[in-house]
Parts: C-alpha cells; sequence; structure tokens
C-alpha cells in the first residue's frame, strides 16, 4: 500500500512540477521545453523527492513515438519523394560528416578508433524530441528550415539503426559477429508486413468501427496501430518512433487521418512533457560536479562544432543563408538516442561507464542550450520572418473557366463576384497561412507559386479562358505577366496594378485589363464624402463620375505621351462657380445660374440640379448639369 502511495505521490509531483514549471517558462518566453528539463532537475537530482528517472525516461520515449506518428500523418509518399534529396542527401552527409569530425576529435583525446567512432557518430545525432516539439511550437514545422531540419532527424533516427548493429563489430571483447540471415529475413518481412496492412488493412478496419459510434473504440484502434507498429519495428531491429513514423505515412491519404490526429495529440503532448522530465530526472550530478569544468568547456564547443558543419552542408545544398542558420541553431544538440548508445558501448565494454555518464552529461546540457541556439539562430538571421511555410502541390481537381492568381483581400473580393455568377474558378497561392484561412470559410484553393511555368500548367491554364493575376507585390505581378506572356501568349490577362505607373507599364505589357487597386474604393470613399456633406445623390453621383473619366482619360494620354501628360485634368483646388468647359453655342439658352425658379426642374443634361439648403464647396455654386472629362 505504501508503495502504491509513493508511486500516486510521485505521478503528482511530475505532474504538478510540469505544470508549473511548463507554463511559467512559456510565460517568460523560454519554451516549455526547458520547464520540463528544469522541474526534472529540481525533482530528481537536487531534491531527490521523484526517483526511477530512467524508467521514467523510458515511459516518456513514447511521447517521441506518438509525435512522429503524427508527423507521418502529415507526409505523404509523393511528399516524402520530393524530399528525397534532403533526407538521403543533405540527412546523409550530416550524419557522416559530422560523425568523421567528432571521431578524429574523440581519437585525439586518446580513445581506441573503435570507441572514437561510436562516441563520433553518437554525438553526431540530434534530438529530435527537441528539434520537432520547438518546431511544432513555433508553427514553424512546414516551413522551409523545418523541412530542412525534418529531413536531417529522419535520417539522423533511420541511422541509429547501422550504428547500434556495428556495436558488436566495433566491441573488443565480441564474440561470434556473423551476420544472421534469419534475422535479416525478419527484418524484411516485419516492415514489408507494416506495408502491406497499414496500405490494405488499416483503412477497413476504421471503417468499421467508425459505423459502430463507440469513440472509445476509435481511441483504442489508434493506440493500437502507433504502439502496435512501434514494437513491430523495434523487433525486426529498427527503433519504435521509425515504425510509428511509417504507420503514419501509411495513414495519411486515410479518409480517418484528422480522427487520428486528434485521438493521438493529448498522448502525445503528455509523454513528450514526461520525456523531457525524464531527461532532467537522469541527470547524474555527481559526474556533472566531479568533471563540471570539462563539461562547460566540451558541450559549447560540441554545438558550435555541429552547428558550423549543418550551415556549410545546408548552404552546399542549396539552401539559403536564413535557413541555413535558422537549421544550425535547432540541431546543434545532442540527441536521446545518444542516451541508448553509448549505455549499450558501456554494456558491450566500448567505453567505461563513467564515460558513457559524462557524455551523456553532455548531450542534456546540450539539449538544455537548445532552446537558447535556436533562439539565437532566429536573431542571426537577416530575415527570420521571411520563412514561408511549405504544403503540398497538389492540383487533383484543378482546371476552371477563371484561373487566378494570389487570394489575398483583392482576389477574395473578385472571387466572390465570380462564383456568385455560378462562373468555376481555379485559385493558387503561394501563402499557406492564407490558404488555410481561406480553407476555413469554405474556399478550395491550390498551393503554388505563379512564378512557375509547370505550376500554371498543373492548375489548368491551357484550359482556361481568362486569368486574373491578384497578386500583392509588382514585382512579382510583373514577373508572372511576363511568364505568360512569353509562354501562353493567347492567354487574356486581367490585372491587380499597384499604382498608376504600374498599370502603364503593365499596359506597355499588353495586358487585356489593369485596374489599379484603390481607384474605385478612393472613388466610393469621396462619394459618401459628398453625401455627408449634403450633396444632392444625383449632383453627386455626376461629381464622381466626371473625376472617373477624366482620370481615365488622363491614363490614356499618358500611355500616348509619357506619365507627365495631362496634368490639367487634375482638380487640385476647390473648384470655381464656372462650368468644367466652357458652354456649347446650342446649350446657351439652357445654361444659367440656378434660381428659385428652377425648384421643380428635372436634372435633364444641361438643366440645373436641385440643391438641399445650405452652400456646399465654400458657398461657391456651381452647374454640372452637363459635365464633360478634359
Amino acid at each position: 500500500m505504501e508503495h502504491t502511495t509513493s508511486i500516486f505521490l510521485e505521478v503528482v509531483l511530475l505532474l504538478g512540477g510540469g505544470i508549473v514549471a511548463g507554463t511559467l517558462f512559456q510565460r517568460i518566453g523560454l519554451g516549455t521545453v526547458l520547464g520540463y528539463l528544469f522541474a526534472g532537475i529540481l525533482l530528481g537530482p537536487v531534491f531527490r523527492v521523484v526517483a526511477d528517472g530512467e524508467e521514467i525516461l523510458h515511459i516518456g520515449e513514447l511521447g517521441v513515438v506518438f509525435l512522429l506518428f503524427i508527423i507521418g500523418l502529415e507526409l505523404k509518399v509523393g511528399r516524402l519523394w520530393a524530399m528525397r534529396r534532403q533526407i538521403f542527401g543533405l540527412g546523409l552527409a550530416q550524419v557522416v560528416l559530422s560523425g568523421l569530425v567528432l571521431a578524429g576529435v574523440a581519437f585525439l583525446f586518446n580513445f581506441a578508433w573503435q570507441a572514437s567512432v561510436l562516441i563520433g557518430f553518437g554525438l553526431a545525432l540530434s534530438s529530435t524530441a527537441f528539434g520537432l516539439q520547438l518546431l511544432d511550437e513555433a508553427g514553424e514545422t512546414n516551413t522551409r528550415h523545418g523541412q530542412s531540419a525534418f529531413s536531417i532527424l529522419l535520417f539522423q533516427d533511420l541511422a541509429v539503426v547501422p550504428l547500434l548493429a556495428a556495436i558488436p563489430f566495433l566491441a573488443p571483447a565480441s564474440g561470434d559477429t556473423a551476420i544472421d540471415p534469419v534475422e535479416i529475413a525478419i527484418s524484411i518481412g516485419a516492415v514489408a508486413a507494416l506495408v502491406v496492412g497499414g496500405r490494405y488493412l488499416l483503412n477497413p478496419l476504421f471503417r468499421l468501427m467508425a459505423t459502430s459510434g463507440a469513440r472509445e473504440v476509435m481511441l483504442g484502434a489508434a493506440l493500437f496501430v502507433v504502439l502496435g507498429s512501434a514494437m513491430l519495428m523495434e523487433a525486426a531491429g529498427f527503433s519504435m518512433a521509425m515504425g510509428a513514423f511509417i504507420a503514419g505515412v501509411l495513414l495519411a491519404e486515410s479518409t480517418y487521418r484528422h480522427e487520428l490526429e486528434a485521438n493521438i495529440e493529448p498522448f502525445r503532448g503528455l509523454l513528450l512533457g514526461l520525456f523531457f522530465m525524464g531527461v532532467g530526472l537522469s541527470l547524474d550530478l555527481a559526474v556533472v560536479m566531479r568533471d563540471w569544468l570539462a563539461i562547460l568547456a566540451l558541450t559549447p564547443a560540441l554545438m558550435l562544432c555541429k552547428a558550423a558543419i549543418i550551415y556549410l552542408l545546408s548552404r552546399a545544398f542549396g539552401e539559403t543563408g536564413n535557413t541555413a542558420t535558422r537549421v544550425s541553431g535547432l540541431l546543434a544538440q545532442g540527441g536521446e538516442f545518444g542516451f541508448v548508445l553509448f549505455t549499450a558501448a558501456s554494456a558491450g565494454l566500448l567505453i567505461s561507464e563513467a564515460t558513457a555518464s559524462f557524455l551523456i552529461a553532455i548531450v542534456t546540457l546540450s539539449m538544455m542550450l537548445t532552446p537558447l541556439t535556436t533562439w539565437l539562430g532566429r536573431r542571426l538571421s537577416a530575415e527570420a520572418n521571411g520563412d514561408e511555410e511549405v504544403l503540398d502541390e497538389d492540383f487533383a481537381g484543378a482546371g476552371a473557366s477563371v484561373l487566378m492568381i494570389g487570394f489575398s483581400r483583392f482576389g477574395q473580393m473578385t472571387a466572390q463576384v465570380l462564383l456568385s455568377s455560378g462562373t468555376d474558378v481555379t485559385i493558387i497561392d503561394s501563402s499557406a497561412e492564407r490558404i488555410r484561412t481561406a480553407e476555413a470559410f469554405g474556399f478550395r484553393i491550390y498551393f503554388g507559386s505563379g512564378l512557375r511555368k509547370d505550376v500554371l500548367e498543373a492548375a489548368g491554364i491551357r484550359k482556361t479562358r481568362l486569368v486574373a493575376i491578384c497578386t500583392n507585390k509588382r514585382e512579382t505581378t510583373d514577373r508572372i505577366v511576363d511568364l505568360i506572356r512569353a509562354d501562353f501568349p493567347n492567354v487574356r490577362l486581367y490585372v491587380r496594378a499597384y499604382d498608376r505607373s504600374h498599370a502603364l507599364s503593365l499596359r506597355a505589357r499588353g495586358v487585356d485589363y489593369e485596374i489599379r487597386e484603390t481607384v474605385e474604393s478612393a472613388l466610393a470613399f469621396g462619394r459618401a464624402t459628398l453625401d455627408a456633406l449634403g450633396i444632392e445623390d444625383e449632383l453627386a453621383d455626376r461629381i464622381t463620375e466626371d473625376v472617373r473619366r477624366r482620370d481615365l482619360a488622363r491614363l490614356k494620354l499618358q500611355e500616348a505621351e509619357g506619365f507627365y501628360a495631362g496634368t490639367d485634368m487634375i482638380t487640385n483646388r476647390v473648384v470655381t462657380p464656372e462650368p468644367l468647359v466652357k458652354p456649347r453655342p446650342a446649350l446657351k439658352d439652357i445654361e444659367r445660374s440656378p434660381t428659385d425658379d428652377d425648384a421643380g426642374a428635372s436634372p435633364e443634361d444641361g438643366a440645373p440640379i436641385k440643391r438641399r439648403r445650405g452652400r456646399p464647396f465654400g458657398g461657391r455654386r456651381r452647374d454640372f448639369g452637363k459635365v464633360q472629362s478634359r
């Protein structure tokens, strides 16, 4: 009974510590990850109120399993194939180069070459849990640097398998090191079983359970799929996290994907927080106190070395300086799989227990510094907020009478007019945030850039009757217009212009129609202002229409004679009582100043307009009975 009470007390302490520390650290801007670590250190090594830190760490590793399952749900096989260059190019290069460099450093510290290899490649791994959790908290999982970081972490998880398998071969006291063909067959069979089952059995299984209407059954099925696939891959010699990730990818196309994610998400958050607390609980303060100076010196050196390698490799693989900086700051730490490797190496007599504890302390401290290095990477990036989210370019069902490029406020209003008339519209936009917002209101938008010919073709530009370019930036609009005019010259172009000079440049490019984004809204605003000042409705309409016509005439004159032509058409001072133009001879008999006798006259051409009491235009009177544009 006392033992049970003790377990419950530890659970309560862990929950309370995680709640308090996570909330406090999130409020001060350091993130919940560092808060969980801090709570674990206080409850374990400092006050010793919670024991069995390693057991809690093992349980918390299920949080990493659930996290990778959810990530797999967000990825499709096609998306993974599109990322193959980053995963098997950048990821492979990072593991190999970082491992060799760090192994060379370990060899200089008089370690045997076998131990040096394991130490180097063990420290080359980064923390999947920390990296992905920080990306998730910041909403940066689908950014460019988030995708690069994920690619590296995914390959690192794959690399754990051969590294663990290499320990018996590197161990000096190893016996039989022959490759067992049965184990290889089991591994291949497990992967094949997971792929086949995920492709052909899971969807019918979930469909059957969904018809029962029992929510707890669906919850149990979700947990069964995640844990079952993880254990199957572990039995095959792979990591549990990798098994869960494969299961998630196989279910990414499932119609039950969102329900699975909603069921798993609470467990993921809770267990991942428990994992971080377990890292803090398992910290060996005795080793830290004994070798604290070496740990404090080597930890920043390790992180600087890894950050430099990741930065250079990211640049070599075509990433921008901003992306490379963000990725290097995010993945500079050691990883949780290092705990597994160093413990296994100690059991295999590759390294001593003291060395394993020393290395684990370095990895743990580097994890604790990860929020700081991530923040530094964000600060050092010249355009930290310019990293756009990346979504799948899936154009299934695209192709309509109108292809709209850009869906900001201008495009949204235009789309409502077209859709209200029953016109079918294909909309593409390159902002993932805008797409998510629009989809919440029921719009169907495709992710893609109008600057790419292949995207335009996939969106159905060869079949469309008209292309409406509603992008925000003038430079972007011009590049899209030039691309379409060069590759699709027969397409009609209706374009949003930024300002007057942009409208003139678009006319020079041969667009079919262009409009400045503020013209009609400014005219409507001025018309409403006239109404508020007491101007008669019909007079206000004539004034507004006169300004519109003179503006259009001036634009045509500027197109022919240059930007500064037609300046006399601009009304830049208070109007005088005289007409805008000299009256025509045929109208002289009706062109007269308004008098009280005109109160009942109808507002025909040439007839004066009945005014309200009061004198608008500063007390001056003016006849707009026959307004003409200059």
